[in-house]
Formats: C-alpha cells, sequence, structure tokens
C-alpha cells in the first residue's frame, strides 16, 4: 500500500537557516516560539515497505537517512533501501544530496526530465561529478506521461505534470522556463486507486494542475511562503514569493483559496516551508487560520498513510 514518509519539510536553506537571524529563526534558537527544526525539504515513497522511491535529494539528505530506519541497509555490506530516485526540479536544495550518494555500489537509478538533466550536467554539473563515482543510469522523464514500473514504486502509478514554477539561478532558462524545470506528480495506489498529488514547488495554479489536486485524495504542495512579499518585509530579497516560482498561500489565488475549493474528504498538507513562513510558529493566527480550514503542516519523519489517510511519525 502506498505510503509517504517525509524526509524533510522546510525549503532551500532548512529551519532555522544558518545564517539567518529572522523572527522565525531567531524564535526557534532561543525557544521564544514553538517551532520545531525542519531540514530540506524530501520525500520517500513505498508500496511495500520493501524498498522505496526517494524524491528530490537534498543537502541534509545523510542526516536524514540517520533518523529513518526504515531506508537503512538490511542485506549487503553496502545496501540501501532506496531503489530509485525521481527529481522533481534541477534546484540546489533538491539535487545536492546526489553528491552524498556517491558511495552506492551501482550506478545510481535516476528519473527527471531532459531539461533537469542538461542543468545538472551544465550550469551545475552535478551528473559530471558523479561519473567519478557510482555514477548515474538516466532514466528519461516526460511531462504529461504515466509510470508504472519505477524501482521502489511497487503498484504505484505515477503520473508526471508540468508546473509553471521557475528554472534554477544556473539555468539559462531562469526566469524563462520550459515545461519540464519544474514537475509535479499524482502518484495512485494500484491496488486501491487512493491517489496523493505531491508539488513543492508550484507558482501558478493551470488547469490540467487543479484537475489532479481534485482527483487526489491527499494534496502535498507547495506552502514556501505565506505572503507574496514575506521575503521583502523580512529584508532578505527584493524577490516575490511568486516571481521565486512559488504561489503564496494568502493573497488573491493563492494557495489557500485553492484548497479551501477541495472536497472536504481530500486531506491538505503544506511542504517545503521557508525559514521566513509565520505558519512555523505553532502559536501563530496563521497557524490558527490552517487549523480553522483544516490544513495540516509537514514535519520531518511524518507519515503519510493514503490506504488509511492517517499521520504518524512512525511505520507499523
Amino acid at each position: 500500500m502506498l505510503k509517504i514518509r517525509v524526509l524533510g519539510s522546510a525549503a532551500g536553506g532548512g529551519f532555522p537557516q544558518w545564517n539567518c537571524n529572522c523572527k522565525m529563526c531567531n524564535g526557534q534558537r532561543t525557544g521564544s516560539i514553538s517551532a520545531q527544526a525542519r531540514t530540506q525539504s524530501s520525500i520517500a515513497v513505498t508500496g511495500n515497505e520493501k524498498d522505496w522511491l526517494l524524491f528530490n535529494a537534498s543537502p541534509d539528505i545523510l542526516t536524514q537517512l540517520k533518523q529513518t530506519p526504515q531506508l537503512q541497509p538490511v542485506q549487503g555490506v553496502r545496501d540501501t533501501k532506496i531503489a530509485s530516485i525521481f527529481l522533481l526540479d534541477a534546484q540546489i536544495d533538491h539535487t545536492t544530496g546526489l553528491l552524498m550518494l556517491r558511495e552506492h555500489a551501482q550506478p545510481l537509478c535516476l528519473w527527471c526530465t531532459e531539461p533537469v538533466k542538461e542543468d545538472l550536467s551544465t550550469g551545475n554539473p552535478l551528473l559530471n561529478v558523479l561519473s567519478h563515482y557510482a555514477g548515474t543510469q538516466w532514466h528519461r522523464v516526460e511531462p504529461g506521461n504515466c509510470y508504472d514500473a519505477i524501482p521502489g514504486a511497487h503498484d504505484i502509478k505515477v503520473e508526471v505534470l508540468p508546473l509553471l514554477s521557475n528554472a534554477p539561478p544556473y539555468s539559462p532558462r531562469r526566469d524563462h522556463p520550459v515545461p519540464g524545470d519544474t514537475v509535479g506528480v499524482l502518484m495512485t495506489d494500484n491496488t486501491n486507486d487512493r491517489s496523493v498529488f505531491y508539488a513543492p514547488g508550484l507558482g501558478q495554479m493551470e488547469p490540467h494542475v487543479w484537475d489532479a489536486m481534485q482527483r487526489a485524495n491527499v494534496v502535498l504542495v507547495d506552502g514556501t511562503m505565506w505572503t507574496d512579499n514575506e521575503m521583502q518585509e523580512a529584508g532578505i530579497s527584493a524577490r516575490t514569493a511568486r516571481a521565486m516560482g512559488h504561489l503564496p498561500q494568502t493573497g488573491e489565488g493563492g494557495m489557500l483559496e485553492w484548497l479551501g475549493k477541495l472536497p472536504s474528504s481530500t486531506r491538505k498538507i503544506l511542504i517545503h516551508i521557508n525559514n521566513t513562513n509565520p505558519i512555523l510558529d505553532e502559536n501563530s493566527s496563521q497557524r490558527a487560520e490552517l487549523d480553522r480550514q483544516n490544513i495540516e503542516v509537514a514535519y520531518d519523519g511524518m507519515l503519510i498513510d493514503i490506504q488509511e489517510n492517517k499521520t504518524g511519525t512512525s511505520s507499523n
């Protein structure tokens, strides 16, 4: 049965971010707010709890693996339950962890689009570096296609959807993204037809994306920033959330507006939370608003059981 383990739930830099003294980061360090520390976003998916499909490989992957016994080696001298890795984009916070997996005994089974592979071979040539170690075995992903045989995704169909977000700063397509720079996935358990839509980087709602969200039993979506000008107000960046490729939670056409249109039976979870986002404070008015709308905030170690539609911190 389809289960998801949240390995990391924060946006790039994690929470608290190492060099940030914003209200949230300082509050978490000093204990003046009630907020859990979070590593950079990644999830692992399984259909049989024997092997797993890893979505994105964050710079925190080694810490995440150490904190997840379900993914620890069980057979050979050097072993892993990670059967393959699926990259949703080429961003640093979703790909740098590949370098941490260089000791793998075989080439890493890597699934991603052509634009992502291009950026990881040129502007940020991680794949070139890995060729001197375990290497990678690339499987081309085409937006709009479905895949039934991805290693680690036993009895799980993965439908790939192009998303309007942004390409990395080192990409020649920065601020001019093409289909395949960022994708989301609708994962369906073939044994019971229950599904989850996963998109940690979603900059704009499109008809095909909204259709997928309405078909899903669980939506695990971009929760990067509360407001569009959040980074500006914090004095951190002049770029808005939308310019960075993330749909803010509030404002006209924001994520909360879209989530509010879903059926009450749909489980709604925000992931990829930026360190400036006030929803990290469990006692904030923004968090209370999420509670009122029955919207959850992902945390490291969260278990999402699609079959039973429940959450927990450990697997049975």
